[in-house]
């Protein structure tokens, strides 16, 4: 089976030779871009499967991109910036980003990063086998239940609600924003202290031990993310 086809759109000439030479040792085939217009050209036309991209590029803002992407396309974009504040990180993931990476980063976190990201591709249900499958976690959307091993979790709606929309998006960070936009369809400062609230409820229930979570993690101040369990 093929490699995934890798967009890598990166402004900087040592980091974009690295990230190719990493993506090559690894048998990863990936094309190159270093400004936005290249970028969406790239996209366009040679049909990645992944898209690596740097926000700071010298043309356009790789919010932009994302948002330019997104309008046509669903393929993940894995987000590498030097920018670090919560804030940033919030606006690329809210507007349709799949992870991000800060730099600097080590080649073994941007390979692991790629993993999980296919690791939630080949996650997602297909359309004729409505079961999402995760470790000792199954949920079977068309009954409305979920189970871990042969015990079926006793859930409220918000929590069951919860969990569905985290399997659907299984490796993919998900701001506070987004969950409680399509949970609640507001996102008033209340509805993320219920956001809070409900997760540490959901935990409790699925997690064996909650202070050490396998299924569902935190990122401080972003939102959560579902781990792929192996």
């Amino acid at each position: 089976m093929n490699k995934p086809l890798i967009l890598v759109v990166e402004d900087d000439a040592p980091i974009r030779n690295l990230i190719a030479t990493t993506l090559k040792a690894h048998d990863y085939r990936f094309t190159l871009a270093c400004n936005g217009e290249e970028a969406l050209r790239e996209a366009a036309t040679a049909n990645p499967d992944i898209l690596l991209l740097d926000l700071g590029l010298p043309d356009l803002d790789g919010v932009e991109i994302i948002r330019r992407v997104r309008s046509w396309s669903d393929m993940p974009i894995i987000v590498l910036s030097a920018r670090s504040e919560d804030a940033d990180k919030i606006e690329a993931l809210d507007s349709g980003a799949d992870d991000y990476l800060t730099k600097p980063f080590s080649v073994e976190e941007l390979l692991a990063r790629l993993r999980v990201t296919l690791r939630r591709l080949a996650a997602l249900p297909s359309s004729g086998s409505p079961v999402f499958i995760n470790g000792q976690l199954r949920i079977d959307f068309a009954a409305g239940c979920a189970f871990l091993g042969d015990k079926e979790l006793h859930l409220t709606p918000i929590e069951y609600k919860l969990l569905c929309l985290m399997a659907r998006n299984c490796g993919k960070v998900l701001t506070h924003t987004y969950i409680t936009q399509k949970v609640w369809g507001t996102s008033w400062e209340n509805d993320v202290a219920s956001l809070r609230v409900f997760m540490a409820t959901l935990r409790k229930k699925l997690e064996s031990a909650p202070g050490s979570p396998q299924y569902i993690q935190t990122h401080i101040g972003v939102g959560y993310r579902m781990m792929k369990i192996e």
